[in-house]
């Protein structure tokens, strides 16, 4: 199906009443279709590959740098949830691992069944388990002092939203069933974006590796000692390194499983035998994220799939002009991250550099391409709602002292955070050469205002290094390097909020915190206005991340693959590689 034909088709939202791409039903028809319409066993290539713009560092898409990476694009067919994001940026159930049913009444409540069959590649039985497992790592609920004193989760969690929300998961440990039970009054009305897929992770393993015999009583019983040696393992033991794979850390509950992984070989997924559900179309699918000798596949004719930013990476550039490729306006917000201390403590500060950055020449020179670049036609004024809600138009007030550079202010705001000349480093992950003009661009705008920009990209950059060894982090939506973004924006709120991982600037303010919770349950268009209205008034003024454009993606396929369906959210392309069929 051609790009253009999912992003134009649409349909209203129950909450915001903003557009959607209504792509779920047409999605599947084409992939049944392409299935059944595919040629004879001995026509299809037995292995695709498949380029990202990211790394891959961690099995665990929810840690802060792990959400980061590439792990969502690698894993969503390796560790599938009870929903996934679609095309459209909208969260669809997948009812292969299982059903969640809603409890109307306060307080809220969801009914959780995982499906008899489910099980992870190791033969473990999926349970509640794993559900409880996510929900204590995103809850917040378990804290220790940090070197200040201030009290931190012990998981180092990129997850919030409605997991803070959740007042307890009843399970019995192994059971097939959970009921999650919310705070009174805290009904939210997202919550199926919950448990999704690379959410719930292998719950057995984190036990083992942790020696605590039973993790839903250490973590209904709030035994601290027993969930941080379970944290201490969630937080960096699936890490993923190329050429050091154990298959015993890492089993599957998908359709696909990790086979190894190494620089000149890439991420390499096989079939997941003990999959219960429609077998994959194609054996073997091999990630190519960055890190890995993609340059090299891409001589080889061996990628076969790219996800990436437009004009970002070079290697990239070879495959995509070699395949059906569309340069796509994904939901992934491309902006600035600023650290809330060092250079930047004061908010003048961020203000000044804010008003030295030439947003628009960014957006007309970076931003505005691509399939649908309707869908974003300026730098972007919002960071709470998506720029395709008929609520968005009203966010623009507070955004146009930034449009264009104003060096006089600039300076007059440096000088107000007490500072004579600032000296600013922007990290992101490079080599990306339109981050890298990005940078270029900045830095010859502010330097007249007494900013001295510098470029600080590396192929090693993550964003826990912000405040320390960067001042600035340039990256997309919630500090993801490549693909990002849903069209709930639950990802970019929950990144402004004080008590989550995936604010990587240490921002608080408390009633953009008492915002945040109540978009949570939010059920107008009226309240949402408010609420929205309130918030970029105290977030233009605060300037904890200063927005550029909607991120334009280049997505491409081979001639002759089957179900291939552009994706630029968070999931990237491979949400269906389980679908893919490559016929020669």
């Amino acid at each position: 199906m051609p790009v253009t034909e999912w992003i134009q088709r649409t349909h209203t939202s129950r909450r915001e009443g903003r557009p959607r791409r209504a792509v779920v039903g047409i999605t599947l028809a084409v992939v049944a279709a392409a299935t059944i319409s595919c040629g004879t066993e001995e026509e299809r290539v037995h292995s695709i590959g498949y380029a990202i713009d990211n790394t891959v560092t961690s099995y665990n898409a929810n840690t802060v740098d792990g959400a980061a990476s590439g792990a969502r694009q690698a894993f969503t067919r390796v560790l599938p949830g009870f929903g996934y994001v679609a095309p459209s940026g909208d969260v669809v159930s997948d009812t292969d691992i299982g059903t969640a049913t809603a409890v109307p009444g306060d307080p809220f409540t969801v009914q959780y069944r995982l499906s008899p069959d489910s099980v992870y590649s190791d033969g473990v039985p999926m349970s509640c388990d794993d559900l409880v497992l996510t929900w204590a790592a995103g809850s917040g609920r378990f804290t220790a002092p940090d070197e200040s004193g201030a009290p931190v989760n012990v998981f180092d969690s990129s997850l919030r939203g409605g997991y803070a929300d959740i007042d307890r998961v009843d399970c019995q440990p192994g059971s097939k069933e959970a009921t999650v039970v919310f705070k009174g009054g805290r009904g939210d009305t997202d919550w199926n974006t919950l448990f999704g897929a690379t959410e719930l992770m292998p719950a057995h393993v984190a036990s083992r590796q942790a020696g605590v015999g039973d993790l839903v009583g250490a973590i209904n019983g709030n035994n601290l000692d027993e969930v941080r040696r379970i944290a201490d393992f969630w937080n960096s033991g699936w890490s993923l390194t190329p050429g050091e794979f154990d298959p015993a850390l890492f089993p599957s509950a998908g359709p696909y499983r990790i086979e190894s992984y190494s620089t000149d070989g890439g991420l390499v997924l096989v079939v997941n035998e003990r999959w219960w559900g429609n077998a994959p179309g194609t054996d073997r699918i091999v990630v190519w994220p960055r890190g890995t000798e993609m340059a090299a596949a891409v001589d080889g004719g061996q990628i076969h799939v790219v996800d990436v930013g437009a004009g970002s990476m070079s290697d990239a550039h070879q495959v995509v002009g070699a395949v059906e490729s569309a340069t796509v306006v994904s939901r992934n917000l491309e902006q600035i991250v600023f650290a809330t201390r060092g250079v930047f403590e004061n908010p003048a500060a961020r203000r000044a550099f804010a008003l030295c950055v030439p947003r628009t020449q960014l957006f007309d020179e970076l931003g505005a391409s691509g399939e649908g670049s309707g869908f974003a036609t300026g730098p972007v004024s919002s960071r709470l709602l998506p720029t395709d809600s008929p609520l968005y138009p009203q966010t623009a007030g507070p955004a146009e002292r930034y449009l264009q550079p104003d060096l006089e202010a600039a300076r007059g705001e440096r000088t107000a955070s007490g500072q004579e000349r600032m000296e600013v480093r922007i990290g992101y992950l490079g080599p990306d050469d339109r981050r890298a003009r990005t940078v270029e661009l900045i830095a010859a705008s502010c330097r007249e205002a007494g900013i001295d920009v510098v470029d600080a990209g590396s192929d090693s950059f993550v964003p826990s290094k912000l405040g320390t060894d960067v001042d600035a982090v340039l990256a997309g939506t919630a500090a993801a390097a490549g693909s990002g973004g849903t069209a709930e924006m639950d990802l970019a709120r929950a990144a402004l909020h004080s008590g989550t991982g995936s604010n990587i600037g240490g921002f608080a303010n408390g009633r953009i915190d008492e915002i945040l919770d109540a978009l949570l349950v939010a059920g107008d268009q009226q309240a949402v206005a408010g609420l929205v209205g309130d918030g970029e008034r105290i977030l233009w003024e605060e300037m904890p991340t200063l927005p550029l454009f909607v991120q334009p993606r280049s997505i491409g396929f081979a001639s002759g693959l089957a179900a291939g369906v552009a994706n630029p959210t968070t999931a990237g392309s491979g949400w269906n590689m389980d679908r893919w069929i490559l016929t020669e």
